[in-house]
């Protein structure tokens, strides 16, 4: 029995038009003598509309109840395709997480799957039905209903190939694949034809709204090869693999942005051992996530000055802790809301010098100064002004030849 996971984001099957698209490509699989597992997001909206009908019960709805309560998003969409796959005279059926079932940790919101029995799937499988599987969900051992995150159904989807040992993996999704930078910012982006785990998890990481970071890496330590597909048009994706399936030329891959970053700088601290520690202890404990970090000492060796970034979104409680943090003193405290984090990423840097150059050198001829710079093994990553995010992946898509 050769297994396929096809897993549907919430925009493909966000109207009835569009279920009866992938009904379509669903049955065209089947038709291949392939056994089908679906795997299903909630409908396009459906999920916020659920978040909101939360708040208006209260601010701090129960974290239990509110996974009963987000989950219900995917059952929708799942008794729907299932649904119209039967009016077209296939077997099918849906299954929620606590039917497969899924077995998740305690961690309500953002459970890890620890497990899928797959006994009720194969069954089903082998007497000729085509699962739907909701996504984004499981149960725990307190036989309560839990959830993976937002954007988790892809989650679902790879560790449901893990434990079938499916033949493919295909995300279908409103892109043709994944883009060697945003198209809404560079015109001329082109789709990526094949990228390696460690590529796609940096660029997810950083900015690209094609896949959620942490599917991208269970597919990675799992070894699941998957491909990014559009529902909307019969197309030929992006291939997601290991690097040494990889041949070409290309030593950077993708450029990734982000849209909502925020510098802090803190001025005058005390240089002294622990002080580092000190100041970001109380944001991992509030679950801030700080990006760039950078130190810089003073000419009398005695003060320093510490910059960071994060999200918009965190900067007001940021701040608020910094001001109640007992254990650090300062002079003041620099905001900047105008900046955000443009990166080049590719395995090919590994082995080519002189990339650093040609992308500092690329934005200079541009006029544009370069705040902050963090690196790694794959990826450059520079923080700028907003302002002249266009212009920088404009002038590094060319610098690195990805327009061809």
């Amino acid at each position: 029995m050769k297994i396929v996971v096809l897993k549907f984001g919430g925009t493909s099957v966000g109207s009835f038009k569009r279920i009866r698209i992938i009904s379509k490509i669903i049955i065209s699989y089947i038709k291949k003598k392939y056994a089908v597992v679906v795997v299903s997001s909630a409908m396009s909206g459906e999920t916020n509309k659920l978040i909101k009908k939360s708040k208006e019960i209260c601010n701090n709805f129960d974290k239990s109840e509110y996974d009963v309560l987000l989950s219900a998003g995917e059952q929708i969409a799942c008794a729907l395709i299932s649904g119209n796959l039967i009016r077209l005279g296939y077997k099918s059926r849906s299954f929620m997480g606590w039917q497969v079932p899924i077995l998740t940790d305690t961690n309500h919101g953002n459970s890890k799957i620890n497990y899928i029995q797959k006994n009720n799937l194969i069954k089903f499988l082998k007497s000729g039905g085509t699962p739907i599987v909701a996504g984004f969900q499981g149960v725990n051992n307190k036989f309560k209903i839990t959830t993976l995150g937002r954007g988790a159904s892809d989650y679902t989807a790879i560790m449901i190939a893990k434990y079938l040992k499916a033949q493919k993996c295909i995300i279908y999704t409103d892109v043709e694949g994944v883009m060697t930078t945003d198209p809404k910012v560079y015109k001329n982006a082109k789709k990526i034809k094949i990228i390696s785990y460690e590529e796609m998890l940096e660029m997810s990481s950083l900015g690209s709204k094609v896949m959620q970071s942490n599917s991208v890496q269970d597919a990675r330590l799992n070894r699941i090869n998957f491909d990014v597909r559009s529902s909307f048009k019969s197309t030929v994706g992006t291939s997601v693999t290991k690097r040494k399936n990889i041949k070409n030329n290309k030593v950077i891959t993708g450029i990734s942005l982000t849209k909502n970053d925020a510098k802090v700088t803190i001025v005058g601290v005390k240089d002294k051992p622990g002080i580092a520690a000190s100041i970001f202890e109380p944001f991992s404990r509030n679950n801030i996530n700080i990006d760039m970090v950078v130190q810089n000492i003073s000419a009398n060796r005695h003060d320093t000055d510490i910059t960071f970034t994060l999200k918009q979104d965190d900067l007001n409680k940021t701040l608020k802790l910094l001001k109640l943090n007992k254990k650090i003193t300062y002079r003041k405290i620099l905001i900047d809301k105008n900046v955000s984090k443009v990166s080049i990423i590719g395995v090919g840097m590994i082995t080519t010098p002189g990339v650093t150059y040609r992308m500092f050198k690329s934005l200079s001829r541009k006029n544009i100064n370069i705040l902050v710079i963090s690196t790694s093994e794959i990826k450059i990553s520079v923080l700028i002004k907003s302002i002249n995010v266009k212009k920088a992946v404009s002038a590094l898509h060319k610098e690195f030849k990805l327009d061809k």
